[in-house]
């Protein structure tokens, strides 16, 4: 069954529409999140995310790394190979958009240590739910509870955005296979509408994983 991935910047709705997705799936699906969905994952996360540590920008991207390592491993693997779908809130393209774009960490690095976290595993489907960055960032900051990534600067956010933008295009998903097929959803609009969309591309790529 497929590995089907939700992407995109602060504010997009990933979240929203992950879980009305699953709902929609045929079959056993299993809904986890970046980071986090394992024991060690949410320590990592909550050290990430939600603690005042001072955390250089590699040192930033070996946590999300070792995080994904562990979900694949214990999570991800074996639900796919019990004939599962697994429905992912952010993978590793957040990784090449934030710490890769956003932070400058080296992408070769970058898309090495990925490969060492993922097995290889590449998704069958990344729908990228896109908005305007302004409109994203007040949706994220109407939220209470902001995190490390949330706070940071407009200009961190601008490179994020434009990272994700590219993701989208064949050109950067030719030079880069290991991501598999990346569809852009606008995200703008009400929740129905966006699920709309969200189905359509879906039933489009993958007709026999949905209702």
């Amino acid at each position: 069954m497929p590995l089907i991935v939700l992407e995109g910047a602060e504010g997009v709705g990933k979240t929203t529409q992950v879980a009305k997705l699953a709902e929609r799936l045929t079959g056993k699906v299993l809904s986890l999140r970046e980071p986090g969905g394992t024991p060690l994952g949410e320590v990592l996360r909550n050290a990430v995310l939600h603690s005042d540590l001072e955390i250089a920008p590699a040192a930033e991207s070996l946590i999300f790394m070792a995080a994904r390592a562990q979900l694949v491993a214990s999570e991800i693997n074996p639900a796919l190979s019990k004939g599962a779908t697994v429905l992912l809130d952010r993978f590793f393209l957040s990784t090449y958009a934030y710490q890769v774009a956003g932070r400058g960490v080296s992408a070769t690095d970058v898309v090495a240590a990925n490969h060492l976290a993922t097995g290889g595993l590449r998704p069958d489907l990344t729908l990228l739910l896109t908005l305007p960055t302004d409109i994203g960032l007040a949706r994220a900051k109407s939220r209470s509870g902001h995190d490390r990534i949330e706070r940071a600067d407009a200009a961190l956010h601008g490179r994020v955005a434009g990272a994700f933008a590219e993701f989208a295009t064949a050109v950067w998903q030719k030079s880069h296979p290991e991501a598999g097929p990346v569809v852009a959803i606008d995200a703008s609009g009400s929740e129905s509408e966006v699920h709309a969309r969200v189905v359509a591309a879906v039933r489009a790529a993958l007709p026999s994983s949905i209702r």
